[in-house]
C-alpha cells in the first residue's frame, strides 16, 4: 500500500468532546426511542387509537438519527478532516457532511421527544419543565427565538456562512488557525440545522404554521446561491485559496485542479441534495391536493358558480 494513503487512513482524530457529545446524544435519542417504543406498543394491545404515537417511533426515525450522527463524526474524526488540511475538494466533502447530509438526517428523526424522553425520570421532569416554560405560548423567550429564527432570517444567516467562509482570506485564516477552523465547522452546522429545522417542520414549532409551498420556496432559493458558488469554483483559472499552495502537494494533484474538483462536489452533489428536498416537498404537496375532497357537481356546476364576472343574474 501507498505510505501516503496508509498514513491517511491511519490519520484519525479521537477529538474527545465531539466524542462525547455524539455519544451522549445517540444514547439519549435510543433510550428515548425505545422507551416511547415500548409505550406505544403495550397502548396498542389495548387500544388501537394510538396509530400517530406508533408511527412517531417507526425504526427509519432512529436509523435516520444515527446514519446522521456518524456523517458528523466521519467529518470531524475521520481522515477527511486531514485531508481537507491537504487538499479543497476534500474539505468541500467535509462541508458536504455536515452542511448536506447530518442535518436533515438528524432533524428528520425529530429528535426534541426522542432526547427527553431518553433522560433519567427527574431530569426529564425537569428539563421538561424548564422547556414548557420556555417555548410557553406566552413567554418572552419563545416571542425572541420565533424573531431571531424566521426563514428569512436563517437564509440570510445561512447564505453569509456560506459565502463568507469561501472568501480566499476567512479560508486560508480557518485552515492556519485551528479554533477558526471549529468556529468555521460550527456555523456551518448551525446555520444549517436552523434551514432544514423550517424544512423538516422538526419539533419544537415555535413558529407559525410554515406550509409546503413556503418549504418548497425556501429550499429552492437556497440552490442558486449554492450552485454559483461552485461554479465560480469549478470554472476558476487561477488558484483562490494561497494555503494549498505552500503545503505538500498529494498524488500530483495541482492546486486549481484540486479547486476545480471541490467546486465540482458543491455544484452537483451539494445542489442535489436541496434538489432532492425540493421534489420530496413537492410530492408531499401533490399527494395532499389529491386528498382533498372533491367538490359536489352542485356548487361547480351551478348557473351562478360558471357565470362570468358581472353576469351572475
Amino acid at each position: 500500500m501507498d505510505p501516503v494513503l496508509k498514513a491517511i487512513l491511519l490519520s484519525w482524530d479521537w477529538k474527545i468532546e465531539v466524542i462525547v457529545v455524539l455519544a451522549l446524544a445517540g444514547t439519549l435519542y435510543s433510550r428515548g426511542w425505545w422507551h416511547l417504543r415500548q409505550r406505544s406498543g403495550a397502548a396498542q394491545r389495548y387500544r388501537r387509537s394510538v396509530r400517530s404515537r406508533w408511527r412517531l417511533v417507526v425504526t427509519w426515525r432512529l436509523v435516520s438519527y444515527w446514519v446522521g450522527l456518524f456523517s458528523v463524526a466521519l467529518a470531524l474524526l475521520s481522515p477527511i478532516d486531514a485531508l481537507g488540511q491537504q487538499l479543497f475538494f476534500m474539505h468541500m466533502v467535509q462541508h458536504l457532511l455536515l452542511i448536506m447530509i447530518a442535518p436533515p438526517l438528524l432533524l428528520v428523526a425529530n429528535p426534541m421527544p426522542f432526547v427527553l424522553w431518553g433522560m433519567p425520570g427527574k431530569l426529564r421532569r425537569k428539563v421538561g419543565g424548564l422547556f414548557s416554560q420556555a417555548l410557553h405560548r406566552e413567554s418572552g423567550f419563545r416571542r425572541w427565538l420565533r424573531q431571531l429564527t424566521q426563514p428569512g432570517i436563517v437564509w440570510m444567516l445561512w447564505v453569509i456562512s456560506l459565502i463568507g467562509w469561501h472568501d480566499p482570506n476567512m479560508y486560508n485564516l480557518a485552515l492556519r488557525h485551528e479554533w477558526v477552523h471549529n468556529a468555521e465547522h460550527l456555523s456551518f452546522f448551525i446555520a444549517s440545522m436552523l434551514l432544514w429545522w423550517h424544512l423538516t417542520g422538526a419539533g419544537p414549532r415555535v413558529h407559525k404554521q410554515f406550509g409546503l409551498l413556503g418549504r418548497i420556496a425556501l429550499v429552492m432559493s437556497i440552490v442558486p446561491v449554492n450552485m454559483l458558488t461552485g461554479v465560480v469554483l469549478a470554472f476558476a483559472e487561477q488558484p483562490y485559496y494561497s494555503y494549498y499552495e505552500a503545503v505538500p502537494r498529494l498524488w500530483g494533484i495541482s492546486v486549481l485542479a484540486d479547486q476545480q474538483l471541490g467546486g465540482v462536489i458543491m455544484w452537483v452533489p451539494g445542489s442535489m441534495m436541496y434538489i432532492i428536498a425540493a421534489l420530496v416537498l413537492i410530492g408531499r404537496f401533490l399527494s395532499q391536493e389529491e386528498r382533498k375532497p372533491t367538490l359536489p357537481e352542485s356548487e361547480w356546476a351551478s348557473q351562478t358558480a360558471v357565470a362570468a364576472p358581472g353576469l351572475e343574474r
